[in-house]
């Protein structure tokens, strides 16, 4: 007897192309656009896999999961999205989903996917592995689905899928997700600074490098955990262009409206921080310590700039790429942090944070009256030395960082085409 499918997605495109790949399999494929229909489908009818879209007008793939997952216990969910995310999986798959895979998809990586769906449904001995898996979730202990990724798994992820993603992804969901990035950072580096303004007297140059480091790190858990597009963590798409998936022109393009989307989430925060009066905190020290900092960035030479970003940029990368490989939102936090606040406290330079650091001291001292602090010249902190002297080398820097270093280093390691018998004769 033919294996019966359900697929709800509202795309008409991808309902024909399935419904074509399954039927060529002996698949009973059912499809509809409306989640509705397709909740009253499967109370009516078993089906041994139902394929779900996350993201439906006026409708939450999640809560569709979860509600298939009452109504038909028996049959095995997968999960599709053109907007992949780690920590949106793992919630599906607490909610029912066995597994998910982002759009664009080849037609081979979709059938093997539900083949190994079909796989782990097909007793009643797995049902059962099954609620006792979902009771250990409750309690918050690691099951086997939820287990770390390895590192061939994560670069074969970032260049498949990821890069992929982001690269086909709507124009304006990525700008949009772009200024929410350069925000986040934004807030990282705000409360990085007022955490720190007046802790190297009482604790230390030391210590208060690695707090500051500390609490910068929430910008990037933010980032990935929350979800936006920062142009630093993009550097990694050079996997799916090494791989062939996209291609260069493609890349550079999305990289040039995340980096122009994260400088203007970047300059909200700073606009937020001076119209708040916050930098009057402690009779204006939080003011005098942000000015400080950016007069500090802007008198770096070329070359420290672009090394400083190399370094800033190689942990940044790492950061988002072992945050790829957990599971759980717990362990993205780990994941997140030691590499964020390592990079910070050494004092490498990330392009992203001094969009938000140098125009706020800008700001501050053209407008707030601070031109008269002691070491600090005020023809030397403007916009052209940010631009040129602090912001064009860091970029550079972290472009190498991120993408030579974890990027193309992993695809070397791991993803790079073995030379044929033929070729080494």
């Amino acid at each position: 007897m033919a294996e019966k499918m359900l697929i709800i997605d509202d795309e008409e495109i991808v309902l024909k192309s399935c419904r074509k790949i399954f039927e060529v399999e002996g698949f009973e494929v059912t499809t509809t656009t409306n989640p509705q229909e397709g909740l009253n489908l499967v109370a009516g009818k078993n089906f041994d896999v139902i394929l779900v879209d996350w993201m439906m007008p006026g409708f939450d793939g999640m809560d569709v999961v979860e509600e298939i997952d009452k109504r038909s216990p028996g049959s095995s969910i997968v999960m599709i999205s053109g907007y992949p995310s780690v920590g949106r999986a793992t919630e599906a798959m607490k909610r029912g989903a066995m597994d998910y895979l982002a759009k664009p998809f080849r037609p081979e990586e979709i059938i093997e996917l539900v083949k190994k769906a079909v796989r782990r449904k097909v007793t009643e001995e797995k049902k059962v592995i099954g609620r006792v898996e979902k009771i250990m979730r409750s309690w918050q202990f690691p099951v086997p689905t939820l287990e770390d990724k390895a590192p061939k798994t994560i670069a074969e992820t970032v260049a498949q899928s990821v890069g992929v993603a982001k690269a086909t992804s709507p124009w304006f969901t990525v700008f949009i997700l772009g200024i929410l990035a350069g925000a986040y950072i934004g807030f990282g580096g705000l409360l990085s600074t007022t955490v720190t303004f007046d802790a190297a007297a009482k604790w230390g140059l030391g210590v208060t490098k690695i707090l500051g480091g500390a609490a910068f790190s929430v910008g990037l858990m933010l980032v990935v955990i929350a979800g936006a597009e920062l142009f630093t963590g993009n550097n990694l798409m050079v996997s799916s262009v090494m791989s062939r998936e996209i291609t260069f022109g493609t890349m550079a393009k999305r990289w040039g409206v995340v980096f122009v989307a994260n400088f203007i989430g970047s300059i909200l925060v700073t606009l937020l921080f001076y119209y708040s009066g916050l930098w009057k905190t402690g009779d204006g020290a939080l003011g005098v310590a942000a000015v400080k900092i950016a007069f500090n960035k802007v008198n770096l030479t070329f070359s420290e700039a672009l090394w400083r970003g190399i370094g800033c940029n190689w942990l940044v990368c790492l950061a988002v790429w072992m945050a790829l490989a957990a599971r759980q939102t717990i362990g993205k936090i780990f994941a997140i942090f030691f590499p964020i606040m390592a990079f910070v406290a050494i004092g490498f330079e990330h392009s992203v944070a001094n969009m938000y650091f140098i125009p706020t001291g800008i700001l501050l001292m053209k407008g707030a009256g601070f031109s008269g602090i002691q070491g600090s010249d005020p023809n030397v902190l403007g916009w052209i030395n940010f631009l040129w002297k602090n912001l064009l080398p860091v970029t550079l820097g972290n472009i190498i960082g991120g993408a030579v270093f974890v990027g193309m280093s992993y695809w070397g390691a791991y993803l790079r085409p073995a030379k044929t018998a033929s070729a080494k004769q």
